[in-house]
């Protein structure tokens, strides 16, 4: 008599692609390279990946969080998810207990490790409810250009816009430190359409003008990459956008790089470029809510390589002082050294350190990836040099959900 057959089950870990948004984040991630693509689609190589959860976190839409339950001989090949549009409905097959491993998404929820990443997985404790992924792909929404308006110095070769976009009626609830999709027209030399392109919500969740249901976006032209001409599909469409046009939206994206609402929490802020757009939604948000007996402290590092590059100067720098320390740091002045965030964090060490000591204080980083090692290693000099253990405060930072880390 021949004893039961032994099934190899697998949690096969997938990319909703109606919901991803191609911005590579995962694949950059991915410490193993399990995760590949094409024009089409982002996969996950179903006999490379380890479930490790390093790709979950960072993925700003969520798109990353599906799995289904496969015989590890029927897993989906990358082949066929290059033609998915939608994900495959879950099969009926039943996983046996035992499977479930501790740390499995399936299995815990929280299973993912802390220690995978830089910053944190969780929100702040008093952050506001997010509302994500209510318009995908196949279901956008519209929004109504209101404003777009020029902020670099017009002798510069960065142009960069605040974009107003009005949805009207249409529901669209955003957070500070949300983000959205932008679905620009037209196809890619393949024939095939577009992929959204996301951007930072630069306004508070009350709307550019307070009271009505508009957001604004920090969109910089992109003309060049990697020293080479080249025209943003997306960028350019945004920038020479005119009041009237109508443009086709996906999201809201993000549920953990929000801002907390307790009014004694202090935020630092450390940002470059268009990077300060959640900055400024939080920033503003604060202002026009600045509540009687708050002790709430802003501090900003903001970089740029001149001043006339540097988005929001003006209105920046006329911030009342006791409302908010903003410290710009400028790397292309003529005539002078080149000066860095983190090197303006470290002129500042003592008044950093007095917040890195204090609970109610979170920490946001947003720019190119390239500023984030450099502003985690200050972080790290200057807890250090105050007596603090950073391995031991960074942890810590993490698991409250007050380190927040967006580079990209």
């Amino acid at each position: 008599m021949n004893g039961p057959v032994s099934i190899e089950v697998l949690r096969q870990h997938l990319i909703d692609p109606e919901i991803c948004i191609r911005c590579n984040t995962c694949e950059e991630t991915c410490p193993v390279d399990a995760i590949t693509h094409d024009d089409n689609n982002y996969v996950v190589k179903a006999d490379v990946c380890n479930g490790c959860m390093a790709c979950v976190p960072p993925c700003p839409t969520g798109a990353i969080d599906n799995w289904r339950t496969v015989s590890k001989a029927d897993a989906y090949p990358v082949d066929e998810q290059f033609t998915w549009d939608v994900l495959p409905e879950q099969n009926t097959m039943a996983v046996p207990a035992a499977d479930e491993a501790p740390g499995d998404p399936a299995a815990d929820a929280s299973g993912v490790e802390v220690d995978t990443v830089r910053g944190s997985v969780v929100p702040p404790w008093s952050a506001a409810k997010p509302y994500v992924n209510l318009y995908t792909h196949k279901a956008p929404t519209t929004a109504t250009v209101v404003g777009n308006y020029r902020l670099t110095d017009a002798s510069t070769d960065s142009d960069i816009h605040h974009i107003v976009l009005d949805f009207g009626s249409m529901p669209f609830p955003v957070l500070e430190g949300q983000s959205i999709g932008i679905l620009p027209p037209g196809a890619s030399a393949d024939g095939r359409t577009h992929h959204a392109r996301q951007y930072s919500i630069a306004s508070p969740r009350d709307g550019e003008r307070p009271g009505y249901n508009n957001v604004s976006l920090t969109v910089k032209r992109v003309s060049q990459q990697h020293g080479d001409a080249i025209d943003g599909v997306c960028s350019n469409y945004l920038c020479d956008l005119k009041k009237g046009d109508v443009v086709n939206v996906i999201g809201p994206f993000g549920g953990t790089f929000l801002m907390p609402n307790h009014p004694n929490s202090h935020l630092l802020m450390i940002c470059t470029g268009t990077g300060s757009a959640p900055m400024r939604a939080m920033t503003e948000y604060r202002r026009r809510r600045r509540l009687k007996g708050a002790t709430g402290k802003l501090m900003l590092f903001f970089g740029a390589r001149t001043k006339e590059e540097l988005p929001y100067f003006g209105p920046l720098t006329n911030l009342p002082k006791d409302f908010i320390d903003t410290n710009l740091a400028f790397s292309r002045t003529p005539g002078q050294a080149k000066r860095y965030v983190q090197d303006a964090m470290r002129e500042r060490a003592v008044d950093v350190a007095q917040l890195l000591k204090d609970d109610n204080t979170h920490i946001y980083v947003c720019g190119l990836k390239g500023m984030e090692e450099g502003v985690l290693q200050a972080l790290r000099e200057i807890g250090e040099q105050h007596r603090m253990d950073w391995d031991a405060l960074w942890a810590k930072l993490k698991r409250e959900g007050r380190l927040h880390l967006e580079t990209y």
